[in-house]
């Protein structure tokens, strides 16, 4: 005969189980329902925009340290080979007092009073006498100098792990910061890549609408007919007058490169950041300025925006992240942003702090 048994029960620990799961399911349900809506184009410029600003603020902080890193290692080298000098001079006054020593055991390590007893000549002993006198004297002037080298010597090669200590932490700052533009800069274009490909089409336009018409047009040229001359670079300024004629050639020089994209850390001939492109025109002029927005700002004197004129520094932004040339009408001329190229732009859509003038 068949047996007939009860299916046996699920256990707790099933039925929890399952449960749970389902439970799961019905929020994750639940979720995907009500999941905030994909942003539309005006979102994601204005989330892409501040994660450029950001970047920007990330970047300069990066040009600070890989300035600092540079005097570092030249300082480091400096102190090392100095250090290593020192070792030479410290092993020769060494050798020289172990010459004195062996000078002196050779006469012989006898009493003086023996050994003019034992003299055939006192005179000749005398002399002797006289010159080993003279060769302590030596010695102890050795030996202090020795205590003095290993003194100074000690104190440079502290010097030496100090600055070995700095460049390490430098080189540390360096990397986070490097990390930070890039993960900013990744976030932004996970951004756009939401976008369908009429909306960034649409949102290109827009980025090329800023800086069109401006200056004379000299925005779709290129700029690259006003060369390096004074003459051609203040023809289009209306009544702005560059101060000083260093100041119309690095605004001339900058002229050539509309166009040139922006690329973070760069400084030049073909690919700037803000503080790049600033830093890089003045050089053309004969003039060197200091690498990043934060010590641009304090390369001159401060102006108000009714005292700008063309060719001054102009800086954006209360942490002072950005900055650009002033070209004259309200306009700024300016390296932007990853995505967009050396152009004018109306000061208007920035947030302007102050002018430089630089000295």
């Amino acid at each position: 005969m068949a047996s007939h048994r009860r299916p046996k029960p699920a256990s707790r620990t099933r039925v929890t189980v399952i449960t749970a799961t389902a439970a799961a399911a019905v929020a994750l349900t639940s979720q995907a329902a009500n999941a905030a809506p994909k942003p539309d184009k005006k979102e994601v410029k204005t989330k892409v925009d501040d994660l450029y600003h950001q970047a920007e603020q990330a970047t300069e902080k990066f040009n600070g340290a890989k300035e600092k890193q540079d005097k570092l290692e030249k300082q480091v080298s400096a102190q090392q080979d100095k250090v290593a000098r020192g070792q030479e001079e410290l092993n020769k006054l060494r050798n020289s007092l172990g010459s004195m020593a062996t000078a002196q055991y050779r006469s012989g390590g006898i009493d003086p009073a023996v050994q003019l007893l034992l003299s055939s000549d006192p005179d000749s002993y005398l002399d002797k006498a006289s010159t080993l006198d003279q060769l302590s004297t030596k010695q102890a002037d050795a030996l202090k100098q020795i205590r003095d080298k290993q003194r100074t010597l000690q104190q440079e090669r502290q010097e030496a792990t100090d600055k070995l200590s700095d460049l390490a932490d430098t080189r540390k700052a360096l990397g986070e910061k490097k990390k930070e533009v890039q993960g900013k800069l990744s976030d932004a274009q996970e951004l756009l890549n939401s976008l369908t490909a009429k909306e960034k089409e649409e949102l290109q336009k827009e980025q090329n609408t800023v800086s069109s018409g401006t200056q004379g047009g000299d925005s779709k040229s290129g700029g690259s007919k006003s060369g390096g001359s004074s003459s051609g670079s203040t023809a289009d300024l209306g009544h702005d007058v560059p101060d000083s004629q260093r100041a119309a050639n690095a605004l001339a020089a900058a002229k050539t490169k509309i166009g040139s994209p922006y690329v973070s850390t760069a400084t030049g001939p073909n690919a700037f950041d803000c503080s790049g492109l600033t830093q890089w025109a003045y050089k053309q002029a004969g003039v060197s300025i200091t690498r990043t927005t934060f010590t641009q700002a304090n390369d001159g004197p401060h102006l108000t925006k009714s005292q700008l004129k063309p060719g001054d520094l102009v800086l954006f932004n209360s942490n002072l992240s950005h900055i650009g040339l002033y070209a004259g009408n309200g306009q700024v001329l300016h390296a932007p942003h990853t995505g967009a190229n050396v152009r004018y732009e109306p000061m208007s859509n920035m947030s302007f702090q102050f002018g430089v003038r630089v000295a």
